[in-house]
């Protein structure tokens, strides 16, 4: 479920205060409309540049989150956008980020944006995941495979970032920036691609063609056709479920690409 946004004004003032000791004064506070993460999503002109908050409150039930983001950021600073600090106190977790302006990708088939994105993939799949309390792929997408036994073919030791909405994809000076590090994960490094195909097809793109854009990614050249296809299915509960909840018309659009993804493995790997 999606964390209702706030804007910088409703928190509280000395939480307020606390970021301005750090950034310098603050002239004017932006909310940001994208992400469903985090409740505070804010840019901040500070005497110093520009900075993002984002945070939740200190007793969220998805405060971990704040904690990986956290952690993660160094092992993909080539990535991503640098954490600056963390201030955790008065009720609310928050992180400080450098503001990376520039603009979100295009998914659209034949989008110059995608060249981009898997050059970036490719420098994320170079990096070994590190020794942190990951999520692990398996435990995170067992309770919706058909048979759950069939889980550990996600197991692996890549770093993964697994939410790959465009929101997520920042273009700047020629290159694609991956933000929102809320979900880092370790898994087989097919997991991605995997995540981008289903993202590519919920923004028009076929089956056959999603998976050629992430065809170069070296992961996905050996990604084992069972594994993918359990992988579909299992997206395909998922997001059913999600929507069945949520039914904006992204939730359904993700339900009916992973649909027409199994669809399509079914009748190619007969």
């Amino acid at each position: 479920m999606a964390v209702e946004r706030m804007h910088w004004a409703d928190l509280p003032e000395a939480v307020r205060t606390k970021v301005e000791g750090c950034t310098g004064t603050i002239h004017s506070a932006t909310t940001m409309p994208e992400g469903r993460n985090s409740a505070i999503a804010t840019l901040l002109d500070t005497n110093r540049g520009r900075v993002v908050v984002k945070g939740l409150r200190q007793d969220h039930a998805r405060r971990r989150t704040q904690e990986m983001e956290a952690t993660v950021g160094p092992f993909v600073a080539e990535i991503a956008p640098r954490c600056l600090l963390r201030l955790v106190g008065n009720g609310w977790d928050l992180l400080v980020f450098e503001a990376v302006e520039g603009r979100h990708a295009s998914y659209t088939p034949g989008s110059r944006d995608l060249p981009l994105l898997i050059e970036t993939m490719k420098k994320l799949g170079s990096i070994p995941a590190p020794d942190l309390p990951l999520k692990l792929a398996e435990q995170r997408w067992q309770p919706y495979f058909a048979k759950p036994e069939q889980a550990h073919l996600l197991a692996g030791d890549a770093l993964l970032h697994t939410d790959y909405a465009p929101d997520n994809v920042i273009i700047i000076d020629g290159r694609a920036v991956l933000i929102d590090w809320a979900w880092p994960t370790r898994g087989a490094g097919w997991v991605d691609p995997a995540c981008l195909v289903l993202r590519l097809m919920a923004d028009g793109h076929s089956a056959a063609q999603a998976e050629e854009v992430v065809r170069p990614l070296p992961a996905w050249s050996v990604a084992p056709p069972d594994a993918v296809a359990a992988f579909a299915g299992a997206s395909a509960n998922l997001w059913t479920e999600i929507a069945g909840h949520d039914q904006s018309s992204w939730t359904k659009a993700m339900e009916s690409a992973a649909l027409e993804w199994v669809a399509y493995r079914v009748a190619r790997w007969k």
